[in-house]
């Protein structure tokens, strides 16, 4: 017997009796020739990722064997080479090996063991990409950066807890120097520790990441034997706004990611996490002010959690919270990414990217057309009674916010204007790692560098080059046949929408204004500057939008439990409607809202300030709950069957005092439209360009039908010579997003638009087997 085998066989009995063992070292090099000859006596299998999507050279791996005499044959190969060095016996399980298999080769590996089953795992480089397509460029790496892939050894700190009055987040710590001020915490467990916390960051995906763990300074910590105060279960927080920079960042770990001012009086939910015993990810990809890719934040998280589970162990779940943009991640990679996370925790709540920038290009050039000057509207005391329009019409403020479907239109327009639309869609604002210099400007730099977000998405919705019955160059603005090359689509368009439509029926704007705003708005080009034309979506970017996942479908969305938190609409480009809108698709697609419940209350935009420490909690219960079911039934019928009564809607009228079993009213949450609510649309807010139908004079134009000339009528036609919206049907091009595509085909060549990978089983270190699916479209068209 062989040292190795030696090894096995004694951590092997050790476990039998309670003990445990770590593995001993191999001979490295090709083992002895198989004694028994190859057979099924023992599974290997991948838990870190999936076997063809494995990065930055290693993986963990599960090796079953049948019984005690197939652990003493046991060889693990890496590419020929012996590597059962690396296997360590399971304590709870004599016939199980776990392992982390390092120095994988670029590109295609082979680990097999003699008595078993043999992989293919196909490494991809620890700066990407995976599946997202060529990378973006030009990248700045952080000055460290030892490669173009922003790669640098991966660094530890050390944190605590301070027991002190008054001292709120963690502090450094020095396990040299131990401060003697150190917390208790006492895990969900109920074992009692010191709140040292261990921090780990490195850089993956050509980004940084960070993981928290509750640690024991001194004490081992392996994937197969973590420490014992860590419970498996993984918080991942995100960041908000919507941004596209070219460079590395730092992760965001605070609740509401700048929104909203913290309450010092108030943990913060990654910190009560970890004094319960959850490990805390991060990474910088996953704040949208940041990065607005939904591919990449979903690449960025998987190599992650990949990374976690190949140092501290496999995870029972992993839960996302966040705020404004943290909200908006969660929802869109749980959509195109199912089983990254196993439940959702959202505040602020959008459902996507792109619907929510169809409502604020219609806040645009609805700005522009009242010709308001925006940048002083952000106080409500600049608000002029009356304004003159371009076209010399005469609106006063309560008209201007009948049209916009807000109370507070004006402000919360311009808010939603200066502060989010024309930042993260105007090609010439800037982004990090591009000078002014380099950036674009269409006057001075057209060739330069576009900083909107529809460029950093280009791999997702395609350039501006293929549209239904036209030449492309038709449709190309003056700088993109100067340049010779489309910019990306923009997928949302205004052909049909009737600005003003319910308010003139209503009698709150005259025929002869809503006349003047249709005829007159026109529509934007590529670089945002107003046009007499409405504005046509592109394609593919107009299908691509909804297959894609950047306006959120909701179609796989049922096998996620989520806790919405929402407060009264502030009219600062929060609005309230925004995580109705989740909840309505939801019951749209599939008839009900089962797994979302809904937590109001009298603060703005959160609900409760108690809430997101609370539902952590209520999270974990439901997902505790689920985790028992280890029956063959749906996962999504598992998460409605297991909800907890205690886990239900619930309105807090009272700071800290919530009511349950009860939705807060929508007039208290002052749940608001749009500006295409306001034209006659349904309530779900995915209606990026509408279906056309041709106009009618016999519709409802209230006092229109009795006043308007045939001069009137004749200009109204022409202005909706394609037609008006149909609301009644489905968005133009609508589509149910497909789960899991990937933007790049087997040389590494971009595929726009994506493609389906082959469909495969979740990794089973992602989750407990209670959670697990397969990666494949669930929804059914009612």
């Amino acid at each position: 017997m062989n040292n190795k085998i030696l090894i096995l066989t004694i951590g092997l009995l050790l476990a039998a009796c309670g003990g445990g063992s770590s593995g001993g070292s191999g001979s490295g090099g090709n083992p002895d020739p198989d004694p028994g000859g190859s057979d099924d006596r023992a599974a290997l299998s991948v838990l870190s990722n999936r076997p063809d999507m494995v990065s930055a050279g290693d993986v963990l791996v599960e090796v079953l064997v049948e019984d005690a005499e197939a652990a003493e044959e046991l060889v693990l190969l890496r590419n020929n080479n012996d590597v059962s060095d690396v296997l360590t016996v399971d304590p709870q399980n004599p016939l199980r090996f776990v392992g982390r298999v390092d120095g994988l080769a670029l590109g295609e590996n082979t680990l097999s063991t003699n008595i078993g089953n043999s992989l293919t795992v196909v490494n991809h480089p620890s700066g990407g990409p995976v599946f997202t397509g060529p990378h973006l460029q030009p990248w700045k790496c952080q000055d460290s950066a030892l490669d173009e892939d922003c790669n640098q050894p991966v660094e530890y700190r050390w944190l605590y807890k301070s027991s002190g009055f008054g001292q709120s987040g963690l502090q450094p710590y020095d396990p040299e120097n131990p401060a003697d001020d150190v917390a208790m915490t006492t895990t969900d467990g109920g074992e009692t520790v010191p709140f040292i916390v261990r921090q780990e960051i490195g850089y993956q995906a050509r980004d940084q990441y960070t993981i928290f763990t509750l640690h024991k300074p001194g004490e081992d910590w392996t994937p197969v034997q973590p420490q014992s105060q860590w419970n498996r279960r993984l918080l991942v927080t995100h960041g908000g706004n919507c941004r596209g920079d070219r460079d590395t960042s730092s992760p965001r770990t605070d609740d509401y990611a700048g929104t909203i001012p913290g309450n010092p009086l108030i943990e913060q939910s990654y910190i009560t996490a970890l004094g319960l015993g959850w490990s805390v990810l991060s990474t910088a990809q996953l704040n949208l002010g940041h990065n607005c890719n939904l591919s990449y934040q979903a690449e960025s998280l998987m190599m992650a959690k990949e990374r976690f589970i190949e140092q501290y162990g496999e995870l029972r779940y992993t839960v996302g919270t966040g705020c404004s943009g943290g909200a908006i991640t969660q929802n869109m990679i749980a959509n195109a990414y199912p089983g990254l996370y196993q439940g959702l925790l959202t505040t602020c709540t959008y459902p996507d990217v792109m619907s929510t920038a169809t409502q604020f290009a219609d806040y645009h050039m609805l700005l522009r057309y009242f010709g308001l000057n925006v940048e002083n509207l952000q106080d409500p005391s600049n608000l002029p009674e009356l304004i003159v329009a371009r076209d010399g019409t005469i609106y006063t403020l309560l008209e201007q916010n009948a049209i916009y479907g807000h109370l507070a239109g004006v402000v919360n327009a311009s808010v939603a204007d200066t502060a989010l639309f024309a930042e993260a869609v105007d090609p010439a604002s800037s982004c990090g790692g591009v000078s002014e210099e380099e950036r674009f400007d269409q006057d001075t730099n057209p060739s330069g560098v576009r900083c909107d977000v529809l460029t950093f998405m280009q791999n997702m919705i395609g350039p501006r080059e293929q549209f239904p019955a036209e030449d492309p160059r038709d449709r190309w603005s003056q700088i993109e046949k100067d340049l010779g090359y489309a910019f990306s689509g923009f997928p949302l368009g205004n052909e049909g929408v009737q600005y003003g439509l319910t308010a003139l029926q209503q009698g709150l704007i005259s025929p002869a204004k809503f006349l003047a705003l249709n005829t007159n708005i026109g529509g934007l080009d590529p670089s945002l500057n107003v046009t007499a034309e409405r504005l046509k979506p592109d394609y593919p970017a107009l299908p691509n939008a909804y297959r894609t996942g950047i306006l959120n479908t909701i179609v796989n969305m049922d096998t996620v439990p989520i806790i919405n938190m929402t407060g009264p609409d502030p009219g600062l480009a929060h609005d309230a409607v925004h995580g109705y809108w989740v909840r309505w698709r939801l019951e749209r697609e599939f008839g009900h809202r089962d797994n979302f419940v809904h937590w109001g209350g009298i603060t703005p935009l959160v609900g409760d300030l108690s809430y997101m420490n609370q539902s952590l909690l209520a999270m974990a219960s439901w997902l505790d709950a689920i985790e028992q079911d280890t029956s063959d039934t749906p996962l999504a019928q598992k998460i409605v069957i297991n909800k907890p009564d205690s886990v239900q809607d619930q309105c807090a009228l009272v700071e800290g005092v919530a009511v349950p079993g009860t939705m807060c009213p929508e007039t208290l949450m002052t749940v608001f439209g749009t500006p295409r609510t306001v034209a006659g649309a349904d309530k779900h807010g995915d209606q990026v360009q509408c279906q056309l139908r041709p106009f009618n004079r016999n519709d409802d134009y209230g006092l229109g039908n009795l006043l308007w000339q045939e001069a009137d009528w004749q200009a109204l036609e022409q202005t909706f010579a394609t037609g008006v919206c149909d609301w009644s049907k489905r968005p133009l091009e609508w589509q149910p997003t497909i789960p899991w595509l990937t933007y790049q085909d087997d040389k590494g060549d971009v595929i726009t638009g994506g493609e389906q990978m082959t469909p495969a089983a979740f990794p089973a270190g992602w989750a407990s087997p209670a959670f697990s699916d397969t990666w494949t479209p669930g929804w059914q068209q009612p």
